[in-house]
Protein backbone atom coordinates (compact mmCIF):
# COMPACT_ATOMS: atom_id res chain seq x y z
CA UNK A 1 0.00 0.00 0.00
CA UNK A 2 1.62 3.48 -1.04
CA UNK A 3 0.44 6.94 0.29
CA UNK A 4 1.04 10.39 -0.48
CA UNK A 5 0.54 12.94 2.40
CA UNK A 6 0.43 15.94 0.06
CA UNK A 7 0.34 19.17 2.84
CA UNK A 8 3.03 18.59 5.38
CA UNK A 9 5.03 21.79 6.86
CA UNK A 10 8.19 18.50 7.43
CA UNK A 11 10.78 21.88 7.68
CA UNK A 12 8.93 23.74 10.83
CA UNK A 13 10.92 24.20 14.01
CA UNK A 14 8.70 21.10 15.49
CA UNK A 15 10.67 18.52 13.92
CA UNK A 16 14.06 19.76 14.23
CA UNK A 17 14.97 16.89 16.81
CA UNK A 18 13.81 14.29 15.38
CA UNK A 19 13.12 14.61 10.98
CA UNK A 20 14.92 12.04 10.54
CA UNK A 21 12.78 9.48 12.37
CA UNK A 22 9.49 11.49 11.32
CA UNK A 23 10.68 10.54 7.73
CA UNK A 24 11.52 6.78 8.54
CA UNK A 25 8.32 6.28 10.23
CA UNK A 26 6.54 7.60 7.39
CA UNK A 27 8.44 5.68 4.21
CA UNK A 28 7.79 2.37 7.00
CA UNK A 29 4.18 3.25 6.98
CA UNK A 30 4.30 3.11 3.65
CA UNK A 31 3.93 6.73 2.94
CA UNK A 32 6.05 7.23 -0.07
CA UNK A 33 6.01 11.01 -0.56
CA UNK A 34 5.39 14.00 1.30
CA UNK A 35 4.69 17.19 0.07
CA UNK A 36 5.80 20.85 1.53
CA UNK A 37 3.92 23.90 1.39
CA UNK A 38 5.60 26.82 1.54
CA UNK A 39 4.69 30.07 4.03
CA UNK A 40 6.90 32.90 3.26
CA UNK A 41 9.85 34.02 2.18
CA UNK A 42 11.94 33.08 5.54
CA UNK A 43 10.45 29.78 5.13
CA UNK A 44 12.40 28.71 1.63
CA UNK A 45 15.55 27.39 2.88
CA UNK A 46 14.08 25.37 5.48
CA UNK A 47 11.66 23.99 3.13
CA UNK A 48 14.54 23.50 0.35
CA UNK A 49 17.10 22.48 2.66
CA UNK A 50 14.00 19.56 3.73
CA UNK A 51 13.32 18.56 0.02
CA UNK A 52 17.24 18.11 -0.98
CA UNK A 53 17.92 16.19 2.49
CA UNK A 54 15.27 13.40 1.43
CA UNK A 55 15.23 13.47 -2.24
CA UNK A 56 12.26 11.59 -4.37
CA UNK A 57 10.55 11.48 -1.09
CA UNK A 58 9.88 15.14 -0.66
CA UNK A 59 8.32 17.51 -3.04
CA UNK A 60 8.52 21.47 -2.47
CA UNK A 61 5.99 24.20 -3.26
CA UNK A 62 6.27 27.82 -3.92
CA UNK A 63 4.14 30.23 -2.45
CA UNK A 64 3.25 33.20 0.13
CA UNK A 65 0.52 31.76 2.78
CA UNK A 66 -2.54 34.31 3.37
CA UNK A 67 -1.34 35.41 6.90
CA UNK A 68 1.76 36.06 5.89
CA UNK A 69 -0.10 38.69 3.42
CA UNK A 70 1.12 42.24 4.99
CA UNK A 71 1.46 45.84 3.03
CA UNK A 72 4.49 44.17 1.23
CA UNK A 73 2.90 41.38 -0.15
CA UNK A 74 3.93 42.52 -3.67
CA UNK A 75 7.52 42.20 -2.89
CA UNK A 76 7.41 39.03 -1.40
CA UNK A 77 5.50 37.00 -4.04
CA UNK A 78 8.20 38.96 -6.75
CA UNK A 79 10.65 37.59 -4.80
CA UNK A 80 9.52 33.58 -4.66
CA UNK A 81 8.38 33.97 -8.05
CA UNK A 82 11.91 35.02 -9.06
CA UNK A 83 13.22 32.24 -6.83
CA UNK A 84 10.97 29.18 -8.80
CA UNK A 85 13.43 30.42 -11.51
CA UNK A 86 15.75 28.54 -10.15
CA UNK A 87 13.97 25.32 -8.46
CA UNK A 88 11.93 23.14 -9.54
CA UNK A 89 8.32 23.29 -7.70
CA UNK A 90 5.44 21.19 -7.95
CA UNK A 91 2.85 23.56 -7.18
CA UNK A 92 2.12 27.19 -6.06
CA UNK A 93 1.01 27.18 -2.45
CA UNK A 94 0.03 27.61 -0.30
CA UNK A 95 -1.90 30.43 -0.98
CA UNK A 96 -5.38 31.65 -0.53
CA UNK A 97 -7.38 34.04 2.09
CA UNK A 98 -8.22 33.30 5.79
CA UNK A 99 -10.19 35.68 7.96
CA UNK A 100 -10.51 33.72 11.03
CA UNK A 101 -7.65 35.66 12.90
CA UNK A 102 -7.69 39.22 11.07
CA UNK A 103 -9.57 40.61 8.17
CA UNK A 104 -7.28 44.15 8.14
CA UNK A 105 -5.35 42.66 5.23
CA UNK A 106 -8.16 41.24 3.25
CA UNK A 107 -8.25 43.12 0.18
CA UNK A 108 -4.25 42.48 -0.08
CA UNK A 109 -4.84 38.94 1.00
CA UNK A 110 -7.08 39.01 -2.40
CA UNK A 111 -4.60 40.80 -4.15
CA UNK A 112 -1.30 38.42 -3.59
CA UNK A 113 -4.29 34.68 -4.26
CA UNK A 114 -5.31 36.88 -7.53
CA UNK A 115 -1.45 37.02 -8.37
CA UNK A 116 -0.27 34.13 -7.52
CA UNK A 117 -2.87 32.00 -9.19
CA UNK A 118 -2.06 34.25 -12.55
CA UNK A 119 1.17 32.92 -11.70
CA UNK A 120 0.38 29.20 -11.30
CA UNK A 121 -1.67 29.48 -14.92
CA UNK A 122 1.79 30.67 -16.12
CA UNK A 123 3.82 28.15 -14.68
CA UNK A 124 1.24 25.35 -15.56
CA UNK A 125 1.51 24.32 -12.24
CA UNK A 126 -1.56 23.53 -9.45
CA UNK A 127 -2.32 25.62 -6.78
CA UNK A 128 -2.60 24.64 -3.06
CA UNK A 129 -5.39 26.98 -1.34
CA UNK A 130 -6.36 27.63 1.95
CA UNK A 131 -9.34 29.00 2.67
CA UNK A 132 -10.59 29.78 6.39
CA UNK A 133 -13.66 31.37 7.35
CA UNK A 134 -13.32 33.11 3.79
CA UNK A 135 -15.14 30.41 0.90
CA UNK A 136 -16.99 33.08 -0.91
CA UNK A 137 -13.51 35.35 -1.02
CA UNK A 138 -11.89 32.40 -2.51
CA UNK A 139 -14.61 31.07 -4.98
CA UNK A 140 -15.11 35.12 -5.81
CA UNK A 141 -11.11 34.56 -6.87
CA UNK A 142 -11.22 31.40 -8.89
CA UNK A 143 -13.87 32.89 -10.76
CA UNK A 144 -12.49 35.49 -12.19
CA UNK A 145 -10.24 32.67 -14.10
CA UNK A 146 -12.81 30.89 -15.65
CA UNK A 147 -11.62 29.10 -19.11
CA UNK A 148 -8.21 29.28 -18.40
CA UNK A 149 -5.91 25.94 -17.23
CA UNK A 150 -6.27 25.80 -13.46
CA UNK A 151 -6.04 22.80 -11.34
CA UNK A 152 -5.57 22.80 -7.50
CA UNK A 153 -7.01 21.44 -4.57
CA UNK A 154 -9.05 23.06 -1.53
CA UNK A 155 -6.11 22.07 1.33
CA UNK A 156 -7.73 21.48 4.76
CA UNK A 157 -11.32 21.51 3.30
CA UNK A 158 -13.58 22.83 5.53
CA UNK A 159 -16.49 24.01 3.50
CA UNK A 160 -20.11 23.09 3.01
CA UNK A 161 -21.55 19.90 0.27
CA UNK A 162 -22.47 22.94 -2.20
CA UNK A 163 -18.46 24.24 -1.45
CA UNK A 164 -17.67 21.02 -2.57
CA UNK A 165 -19.69 20.60 -5.61
CA UNK A 166 -18.37 24.32 -6.91
CA UNK A 167 -15.03 22.95 -6.16
CA UNK A 168 -15.60 19.72 -8.19
CA UNK A 169 -16.94 21.79 -11.00
CA UNK A 170 -14.16 23.95 -11.72
CA UNK A 171 -11.86 20.51 -11.28
CA UNK A 172 -9.92 21.46 -7.55
CA UNK A 173 -9.59 18.38 -5.56
CA UNK A 174 -10.32 18.62 -1.56
CA UNK A 175 -7.20 17.78 0.84
CA UNK A 176 -8.81 15.62 3.70
CA UNK A 177 -7.08 15.35 6.80
CA UNK A 178 -7.16 14.75 11.01
CA UNK A 179 -10.79 16.67 11.36
CA UNK A 180 -12.41 14.03 9.24
CA UNK A 181 -11.36 11.45 12.16
CA UNK A 182 -13.41 13.85 14.96
CA UNK A 183 -16.22 12.95 16.78
CA UNK A 184 -19.18 14.75 15.87
CA UNK A 185 -17.43 16.22 12.50
CA UNK A 186 -19.44 16.77 9.54
CA UNK A 187 -16.50 16.03 7.13
CA UNK A 188 -17.01 12.46 6.89
CA UNK A 189 -21.08 13.61 4.89
CA UNK A 190 -19.44 15.87 2.65
CA UNK A 191 -16.57 13.56 1.66
CA UNK A 192 -18.72 11.02 1.03
CA UNK A 193 -21.30 13.37 -1.11
CA UNK A 194 -17.78 14.67 -3.12
CA UNK A 195 -17.22 10.96 -3.48
CA UNK A 196 -13.34 9.53 -3.54
CA UNK A 197 -12.45 10.87 -7.19
CA UNK A 198 -12.07 13.93 -5.39
CA UNK A 199 -10.28 13.66 -2.38
CA UNK A 200 -6.41 13.47 -1.75
CA UNK A 201 -4.84 12.82 1.58
CA UNK A 202 -3.15 15.20 4.07
CA UNK A 203 -1.68 15.64 7.29
CA UNK A 204 -1.15 19.27 7.59
CA UNK A 205 1.60 18.52 10.20
CA UNK A 206 2.63 18.94 12.75
CA UNK A 207 -1.02 20.58 12.95
CA UNK A 208 -4.41 18.66 13.34
CA UNK A 209 -3.47 15.67 14.27
CA UNK A 210 -6.17 12.68 14.04
CA UNK A 211 -7.63 10.77 16.41
CA UNK A 212 -6.27 9.50 18.74
CA UNK A 213 -3.52 11.84 18.65
CA UNK A 214 -5.92 14.93 18.66
CA UNK A 215 -4.02 18.12 20.35
CA UNK A 216 -0.51 16.81 20.08
CA UNK A 217 2.08 17.03 17.30
CA UNK A 218 0.77 15.71 14.04
CA UNK A 219 3.27 13.81 11.55
CA UNK A 220 2.64 12.00 8.03
CA UNK A 221 2.90 8.44 9.10
CA UNK A 222 -0.45 9.35 10.48
CA UNK A 223 -1.96 9.37 7.07
CA UNK A 224 -2.71 5.71 7.24
CA UNK A 225 -5.21 7.06 10.40
CA UNK A 226 -6.88 9.25 8.02
CA UNK A 227 -6.78 6.89 4.92
CA UNK A 228 -8.36 4.05 7.18
CA UNK A 229 -11.25 6.76 8.12
CA UNK A 230 -11.36 7.47 4.11
CA UNK A 231 -11.79 3.55 3.41
CA UNK A 232 -14.60 3.47 6.16
CA UNK A 233 -16.61 6.31 4.38
CA UNK A 234 -16.71 4.70 1.33
CA UNK A 235 -16.97 1.19 2.10
CA UNK A 236 -14.23 0.07 0.76
CA UNK A 237 -10.82 -1.73 1.82
CA UNK A 238 -7.71 0.64 2.75
CA UNK A 239 -6.09 -0.85 0.02
CA UNK A 240 -8.28 0.64 -2.16
CA UNK A 241 -8.87 3.75 -0.67
CA UNK A 242 -4.65 4.46 -0.55
CA UNK A 243 -4.83 3.47 -4.26
CA UNK A 244 -7.64 5.76 -5.65
CA UNK A 245 -6.20 8.61 -3.23
CA UNK A 246 -2.62 8.08 -4.13
CA UNK A 247 -3.42 8.07 -7.85
CA UNK A 248 -5.48 11.53 -7.66
CA UNK A 249 -2.49 12.81 -6.19
CA UNK A 250 -0.34 11.71 -8.32
CA UNK A 251 -2.59 13.41 -11.23
CA UNK A 252 -2.68 16.87 -9.40
CA UNK A 253 0.33 17.14 -9.35
CA UNK A 254 2.34 15.59 -11.82
CA UNK A 255 3.96 13.32 -9.48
Amino acid sequence: MQLIDTHTHLYLPEFDSDRDEIVNRAVGSGVVRLLLPNIDLKSVGAMLSAADRYKNICFPMIGLHPTSVMSDFKAQINELERISSEHKFIAIGEIGIDLYWDKTFLKEQMDAFRQQVGFAIKAELPVVVHSRDAFPEVFSVLDEFTGEKLSGVLHAFSGSVQDAEKAANMGFMLGIGGPVTYKNSKLGNIVKEAGINSIILETDSPYLAPVPFRGKRNESSYIRIINKKIAEIFRISEEESANLTFENSCRLFKI
